[in-house]
Formats: C-alpha cells, sequence, structure tokens
C-alpha cells in the first residue's frame, strides 16, 4: 500500500496535484457569496466536472476562497475517484476496491500519534482573532441551498473534541449552521461519535470544548468523514495511514490541539442544551429538508486563520457528492472489518452512489458454501443483517443485497441486472422489523421516524453454485469461447471503421 503513496500535508499541496491533472477550476470571475458557489457546487457534482476553487467572492475580504466539491467524483473519467485516491495518497487512478483496502490496511496498524510542534511557526496561526474579533462574518461562509435555515459554516470541516477524561478525541464532519457572527447551531446526533462525546459533557453539566477547523489536510478531512471504531482518535489513524505522525499545535482557548496546517480554526465552547433551531438543509438522500429541530449552540470565542484561506464547501444533495463517495467507502471499510471479524467469507462492499446511500451491495465468494457448511443462503442473509445492522457505522442504511462474485458492486448496471432478475418477489428475504431508523434516511414513515424503530431488510439474490445449475451471461465474456473473442477483439478496430 505505501510504496506508490504520496501524502498532501495541506489543502494547497492537494489543490496543486488536483491542478496537475486537470481536475480544478480556477473561478476567478466575480461571483455572489450568499448562493451561486453552492449552485456552480452542485452543478460540477452533478455533472462530474472539476472541483471549483472561487477566487473572487463579493463580500468577502481580497484573498479568500472557497472550494467546492474537495472530494466528489473526478472530472476525469478515466479516474473517477482521483480526488479521494489522492486525498488519501493513494494514486490518482485507484478503484474503489483498491480505496476500500487502503482504509482497511489502515486499520490494522498501530496508530500513531500526533506530534505538537512550535505553534510560531504553524500557518494556521498566521492570524489570531479574539474576543469580539473573532466573528464569522468576516468569512466568505455562503448558503448551500435556497431553503436552508442558515449558512451552514460546517459541510467539509473537521469538529474536534474528547470525552471530559481525555481518554478519547474525536475528528469527525457533522453539519453546523451559522446563526450569528458569534454562534452557530450544530446537529448532535446521539449514535454518532460528536454525539456520544457531547452527552458525557452533558452528564457532567459542563459546557463541551470544541475545535472546528477547516481546508485540513485531505486525509484528515476523509479520516474524520469515515466510520472508524469507537475510542479510536482519527488523528493517530491518519497517522498510520500517512506512517508518519500528523503535526498539532495547542489551541488557543480550549484544551485541544488542532492540525497545525489548516486553512481556519474556530474555538470555543457548546452549550450542554438544546438551545438552539438548526435546519432545514439539503441532505445526502437527494432532497431539500423541511423541518428544523432543536439543537446545542457552538458559541465563537477564538479564531485563527492562514493568509487567504481557503474554505471547503460540500453542497449535498442528489448523488455523487461526498456523502457518496467517501462515505460509502468508509461505510464499505467498516462492513468488511465488521464482516471478517465474524468469520462470514466476502469479496467486497459497497454503497451504489445512484442509490443516496439507501443501498448497501455486499458481494460474497462462490465457495461461500465451503466456508459456511450446512448453512442456507437465507441464514447467510440474515447473519449479515444481524451483524451490519447493529453497527453504528451503517445505521443510515435500510437495505442490503447479497450478491455472488459475477456482480460488480461499483457498476450501477450490473447491480440493477442482479437485483431485477435475481431478487424474488416474496420470498429470500430477512427482515428485520425493529431495526434503529435515523431521521435522515429518506424512506420511512412519520411514527418510524418518531420511534426510531422501523424495518430493514436484507435480500438474498445469491443464485447456485458454478457447475451446479447455475446459468451464464449471455454476455461477450461467458457466450463465446475465448480464441473467438481474442480474435474479435484484435480485428475490432479494423471490423468496426467505416471506409472513407
Amino acid at each position: 500500500m505505501k510504496q506508490d503513496m504520496k501524502h498532501y500535508k495541506d489543502l494547497r499541496s492537494y489543490l496543486q496535484a488536483l491542478d496537475e491533472i486537470g481536475d480544478l477550476a480556477h473561478i476567478r470571475q466575480e461571483v455572489d457569496g450568499d448562493l451561486e458557489p453552492g449552485a456552480i457546487t452542485r452543478r460540477s457534482c452533478e455533472i462530474d466536472a472539476p472541483a471549483p476553487l472561487f477566487e473572487n467572492i463579493r463580500g468577502a475580504t481580497p484573498g479568500f476562497r472557497i472550494l467546492g466539491a474537495p472530494a466528489a467524483r473526478s472530472s476525469r473519467k478515466d479516474m473517477p475517484y482521483a480526488r479521494v485516491a489522492l486525498s488519501l495518497g493513494l494514486p490518482p487512478a485507484s478503484t474503489v476496491p483498491e480505496i476500500v483496502n487502503a482504509l482497511l490496511a489502515a486499520r490494522q496498524l498501530p496508530g500513531k500519534k500526533p506530534v505538537r510542534i512550535d505553534a510560531a511557526g504553524a500557518p494556521c496561526r498566521q492570524n489570531i482573532l479574539r474576543g469580539d474579533d473573532a466573528n464569522l462574518d468576516r468569512f466568505p461562509i455562503p448558503f448551500a441551498h435556497d431553503t436552508d435555515g442558515g449558512r451552514y459554516a460546517n459541510t467539509w470541516g473537521m469538529l474536534i473534541a474528547k470525552t471530559p477524561d481525555g481518554r478519547w478525541t474525536n475528528w469527525s464532519i457533522a453539519r453546523v449552521m451559522k446563526v450569528d457572527g458569534k454562534r452557530m447551531a450544530g446537529l448532535m446526533v446521539p449514535s454518532q461519535h460528536i454525539g456520544q462525546i457531547w452527552a458525557e459533557w452533558v452528564k457532567i453539566g459542563q459546557p463541551m470544548p470544541y475545535a472546528l477547523v477547516q481546508g485540513v489536510a485531505p486525509a484528515i478531512a476523509c479520516a474524520a468523514g469515515v466510520p472508524i471504531p469507537a475510542g479510536i482518535d482519527e488523528a493517530d489513524y491518519v497517522g498510520a495511514l500517512w506512517d508518519e505522525p500528523i503535526e498539532v499545535v495547542k489551541a488557543l482557548g480550549v484544551d485541544l490541539d488542532v492540525p497545525a496546517h489548516a486553512e481556519v480554526v474556530i474555538e470555543g465552547h457548546v452549550s450542554i442544551t438544546r438551545d438552539c433551531p438548526e435546519g432545514p438543509y439539503g441532505e445526502y438522500s437527494g432532497y431539500l429538508g423541511t423541518e428544523s429541530s432543536m439543537q446545542p449552540s457552538f458559541h465563537v470565542e477564538t479564531i485563527s486563520y492562514r493568509d487567504d484561506p481557503i474554505w471547503p464547501l460540500v453542497v449535498a444533495g442528489r448523488p455523487a457528492d461526498e456523502s457518496h463517495t467517501i462515505w460509502a467507502m468508509g461505510m464499505a471499510a467498516d462492513a468488511m472489518a465488521l464482516m471478517r471479524e465474524a468469520g462470514l467469507p466476502v469479496v467486497s462492499a459497497w454503497a451504489p452512489e445512484e442509490s443516496a446511500v439507501h443501498w448497501f451491495v455486499v458481494v460474497v465468494p462462490n465457495d461461500w458454501r465451503e466456508k459456511l457448511p450446512n448453512t442456507s443462503s437465507e441464514q447467510f442473509a440474515r447473519r449479515v443483517g444481524e451483524l451490519l445492522f447493529k453497527a453504528d457505522s451503517l445505521v443510515f442504511i435500510p437495505k442490503i443485497f447479497l450478491v455472488d462474485d459475477d456482480i460488480d458492486p461499483t457498476k450501477i448496471a450490473d447491480v440493477v441486472w442482479a437485483l431485477a432478475t435475481r431478487v424474488h418477489p416474496r420470498r429470500k428475504q430477512a427482515v428485520f422489523e425493529e431495526a434503529r431508523v435515523v431521521s435522515l434516511a429518506h424512506c420511512y414513515e412519520e411514527d418510524e421516524y418518531a420511534s426510531g424503530r422501523g424495518p430493514k431488510v436484507v435480500f438474498d439474490t445469491l443464485q447456485l453454485p458454478i457447475g451446479e445449475g447455475r446459468l451464464r451471461h449471455a454476455s461477450f465474456d461467458q457466450a463465446y469461447p475465448q480464441d473467438l473473442r481474442e480474435r474479435v477483439l484484435k480485428n475490432w478496430d479494423s471490423m468496426t471503421t467505416s471506409p472513407r
């Protein structure tokens, strides 16, 4: 894994790499800072355009910039996941399985603790704001969608918090809405790690210290956006991925360490009550939100930032954006680890982008019956559901499909064909009636959202073993002898080129 890895220690070196492969668009024409960056970023995701870097934002301090779609699909058709691959230090042409395997491999390595450096030389300390000067109004925070409840100060930044006893420091991505220059409201989901840590501070009755960090090294942002087991520090995980520790500095006003090469660092405390309305917000399911909820307030006390800072922007919505790339890859890595630890034979896993993280496909080997003797496919499907539907990392997934290894889960045509021709209308379904339900999954009824419980299902599409009745594909690869296929491919260009 390491021989071809090249790590980008800050956002700016990563942008240089995107520039080199033609996957960065420098937007020098003036844009309206309210909604135009959101609209351009959303269209960029929908047509797989280069990542937009907005360099001239009306009303913003000269030099302040916004980066849209930092880890969405690439504009390079020959390397569709280049942004995620480069973020993790992999070659830009890496495939989904290669990226997932890299995430898996890093989990098996001993973590490397971050190293604290002299703050005087840290790029994130080039400018420091305290007291009334520490105000969000000086930063170009746009609206992501026209119906959002406010400008979202966090869509691809990283929240840092640690337990009151200091045993666990969590770096994670969660949506945070700007309320005014001195306050934000953040969605605090109990099943997510940031929500679990906040609950510990609530229990002791003390506001939670936090840092919201924008524009970190791309591997750090990816690690913050993928599921890692509770109690594991993301900083240590990235250190293992890099094979060297992350450089950090002590925060200015709270007892936390922050990445030294970040673009912007916001510090303060989080209230212990849900005292501020947050939302609505357009989400990964592809729909604009219509409701708000009461969430904790994030009070802004200190801000530091680099010269000419870059603020990353993710505009969640219909596939595909970062919710459907790096998040899905993290889910796949976690599911693979869980299934292998449980002794279940599995080849790969993937949440097809087109499903908006509502489908999860598990691919099993043809010889799974030898590895699980006396187990029917229906029993196999139930074991998979019992394991994955209990995992915090997959709580958002309502439907799992168990498929044979003749299906590539990253090719939506393969997946749709298998589901259309191998899913029985009634049988071979492992239904879990009282599974955990979260409000962000878009396929449930109001009473199920209210109770937090609803059905989930594993569809068993597994066929008979090869040589025991399984039908071959009516395809070029399987319906013709190898020598004929080789001859057709060799002569393809000359046979299919029309004479002038």
